[in-house]
C-alpha cells in the first residue's frame, strides 16, 4: 500500500480503555465515505471490542464564516430556508455537542438521506427533520445549530484533516494507546483484509473475531442497511441476504427504502 503513512499521535488521545483509536475522515455526502461504510460496520461488528472511533468531517468549504452569519436570522425565523453545503456537516457537529451517541445517529440518518436522494440534505428544513427523527433535544439543537460551538467543532476537524496532512476523503487514521507510538495513516480505501490485518500488528496479537449478533439485533444496532452490508457482515451471498430481509419485510420488522441507485432496509 503506497498511500500509507506513519503519524505522531494526536495532543488529546482517547481515555477509553480499548487499545486502538479509528479517526475516520470523511465527507458526509461523498459517495466514497457512504462506500467505506460498508467495511467499517463489519470492522466495528467483528472487531469493535479493540476500538473506538472519531469520525472527522473534511468538507472543504471556502465560505463557513458568511454562511453561520445567514444561520443567525435562519434560527430566529428571519428566513424560511437556507440551503449551503456546508449546513450538513455543522448540524453533525451540533448533534454531537447532545454525545456521541447522539452524534452518530444523526451522522447515520444524513448519510441515508444523502444515499437515498429524496430530499435536500443542505437544506437547513431537511437537517431539522432529522434532528426530529432521531429524538434529539430540540431546544438544544435549534440552539446549537446556529452557535459558534458548533462551527468550531467544524472548524477543528478542517484543521485537523490539515494538519494531518490528510488529502483523500475517506482516509482512516490508526492510533494504539501508547501516545509515544506514531499513528498509521491509510489514505483511501481497501479491502476488508487489509483493515483486519493492520488490527493485527498494531495489536502484535492474532485477533479474536466477535460473531455477528442476530440479524434483529443488528438492526438496533445499524437501523438502516443495504443488502450488500447484511451480506458482507454474515458472509453469505446478496440473494440469501435479500431472502432473510424479505422475511423481516413480511414479519412488518423492517421496511424496505428503494430508489434507481440503491435500496435501504430500515427497522421498523
Amino acid at each position: 500500500m503506497n498511500n500509507v503513512q506513519v503519524l505522531q499521535q494526536p495532543i488529546t488521545p482517547s481515555t477509553c480503555n480499548k487499545p486502538i483509536e479509528l479517526y475516520i475522515f470523511i465527507d458526509p455526502l461523498d459517495d466514497r465515505s457512504l462506500a467505506m461504510q460498508l467495511t467499517l460496520r463489519k470492522l466495528q461488528v467483528e472487531y469493535g471490542h479493540y476500538f473506538t472511533c472519531r469520525y472527522v468531517l473534511s468538507t472543504e468549504l471556502s465560505s463557513l464564516n458568511s454562511m453561520t452569519n445567514r444561520m443567525k436570522g435562519c434560527v430566529t425565523g428571519a428566513e424560511l430556508d437556507i440551503t449551503h453545503p456546508a449546513l450538513p456537516s455543522i448540524a453533525i457537529k451540533a448533534a454531537e455537542l447532545q454525545g456521541k451517541r447522539a452524534g452518530f445517529r444523526y451522522l447515520n440518518k444524513v448519510q441515508e438521506v444523502t444515499a437515498l436522494k429524496t430530499r435536500n440534505i443542505n437544506s437547513h428544513a431537511t437537517l431539522i427533520e432529522i434532528a426530529q427523527h432521531v429524538d434529539l433535544d430540540m431546544n438544544e439543537f435549534m440552539a446549537d445549530f446556529g452557535s459558534k460551538e458548533a462551527a468550531r467543532a467544524f472548524q477543528c476537524d478542517l484543521y485537523l484533516t490539515r494538519e494531518m496532512e490528510v488529502e483523500e476523503i475517506p482516509s482512516i487514521v490508526f492510533f494504539n494507546e501508547c501516545i509515544e507510538d506514531e499513528g498509521l495513516k491509510v489514505c483511501g480505501s481497501y479491502n476488508y483484509e487489509v483493515y483486519e490485518h493492520i488490527l493485527a500488528e498494531l495489536l502484535g496479537e492474532e485477533l479474536i473475531r466477535q460473531q455477528a449478533p442476530a440479524l434483529d439485533e443488528l438492526f438496533t444496532r445499524f437501523t438502516t442497511l443495504t443488502t450488500a452490508e447484511v451480506a458482507e457482515i454474515y458472509s453469505i451471498n446478496e440473494q440469501a441476504a435479500e431472502r432473510e430481509l424479505k422475511k423481516r419485510m413480511l414479519q412488518q420488522k423492517v421496511e424496505r427504502l428503494m430508489t434507481d441507485d440503491i435500496t435501504l432496509w430500515r427497522a421498523k
